[in-house]
């Protein structure tokens, strides 16, 4: 392991915002019976305590432990003992569960949660990711601009519902996952991963997914029709790089209660280009952040001239989700061919690339 990497790790133990769970801890009652970490249905008091605050709360802390030196949990309360929560008060708690959590998973570096935070000062913004070297500068930087509505989570996705209560999270951006070609499981939007996700959204929560892999979106999109999921906005071409990218945007009917974000236009009223499948051509209707927040990756494959797509979707379901029939409803063998070979560094597909940078980053 390089110095500049231990120099990291040893970091990261000094920021308040990031939070680093020992994984042995939650997986002491076995991978199918994870153990639930202190901070679930009380992040939003987390965020309280975060130096540049608006009114930090003195009643919860990092404490160090023997096997993870940045773990977070409430102080032990005289009354109870152990770590409980009744020094919260009921107004306290209810703020900490009213006020909105977005997740990134897989942030990287974070730089795409951070600016999502600094445009959008009202909502608290999480990002996840294993890699405690990467998780480092985004840490490093909202220590150092004070971020009060930042925090970062050092943990595999696969554990995610050991942080998070039942309606804490209101939006999951994915942003550059991994396709995950041979395991569909493995991929972030899956039906396994959209119960996990149903677990502690909000109703009505909504799924960002940013990607460059057609097969990644071509795979979500079917499984959004296969489970009856309501799509907001769809492209296959958000910068309109590609000769009909311009014309490859569609957005459903508007999310009642963001009438802000999703202007109500109604499909069967808008006129001229049509899009993908006959759908009509919106526009105006997309979240500004959107085209203008862009990750390490993003920029790295735009600039290789590769198509950017996004979808977003509203996770609500009744009932156990299912995947595409293949190939009736997905072609996994269709799309996984049309993905590559790609020109980046060498003949690459969406999911070497990935496998290349990441060991440029660690190198």
């Amino acid at each position: 392991m390089g110095h500049d990497k231990l120099r990291k790790f040893a970091e990261n133990e000094t920021f308040a915002c990031l939070l680093q769970p020992s994984a042995a801890e939650l997986l002491a009652d076995g991978y199918f019976h994870l153990r639930d970490h202190a901070v679930k249905g009380h992040w939003n008091a987390f965020f309280d305590s975060l130096p540049g605050a608006a009114s930090p709360r003195n009643n919860f802390a990092l404490r160090a432990l023997p096997s993870q030196a940045d773990a977070w949990a409430p102080p032990v309360h005289e009354a109870t003992g152990g770590h409980g929560f009744s020094g919260v008060s009921g107004t306290q708690a209810e703020r900490s569960m009213n006020e909105e959590v977005i997740l990134e998973l897989g942030c990287g570096k974070g730089e795409y949660t951070i600016a999502l935070a600094e445009r959008d000062p009202g909502r608290n913004y999480i990002g996840v990711d294993i890699k405690g070297a990467r998780l480092w500068k985004g840490a490093k930087y909202a220590t150092e601009h004070a971020l009060p509505n930042v925090a970062f989570l050092r943990t595999r996705i696969e554990f995610i519902t050991a942080f998070f209560a039942p309606g804490e999270v209101s939006e999951i951006w994915l942003t550059f996952s991994d396709p995950q070609y041979r395991s569909e499981n493995s991929r972030l939007t899956s039906p396994l991963f959209l119960e996990r996700y149903r677990s502690f959204m909000r109703p009505g929560g909504i799924v960002h997914l940013k990607t460059d892999s057609r097969f990644l979106h071509e795979y979500t999109r079917a499984v959004c029709a296969a489970n009856g999921l309501r799509i907001l906005c769809q492209t296959t071409d958000l910068y309109g790089r590609s000769a009909a990218g311009s014309q490859n945007t569609t957005v459903a009917e508007d999310r009642p209660d963001r009438d802000s974000d999703y202007p109500a236009i109604p499909l069967e009223g808008v006129q001229g280009v049509k899009g993908p499948e006959g759908l009509p051509l919106l526009t105006g209707a997309m979240r500004p952040e959107v085209r203008e927040v862009q990750t390490f990756y993003e920029q790295l494959f735009l600039e290789q001239g590769y198509p950017i797509t996004y979808l977003s979707f509203v996770i609500d379901h009744d009932g156990p989700y299912v995947s595409p029939r293949d190939p009736e409803e997905f072609d996994t063998k269709k799309w996984r061919e049309s993905e590559g070979p790609r020109q980046l560094f060498g003949h690459d597909s969406a999911e070497t690339r990935r496998q290349k940078l990441h060991a440029e980053e660690e190198s």
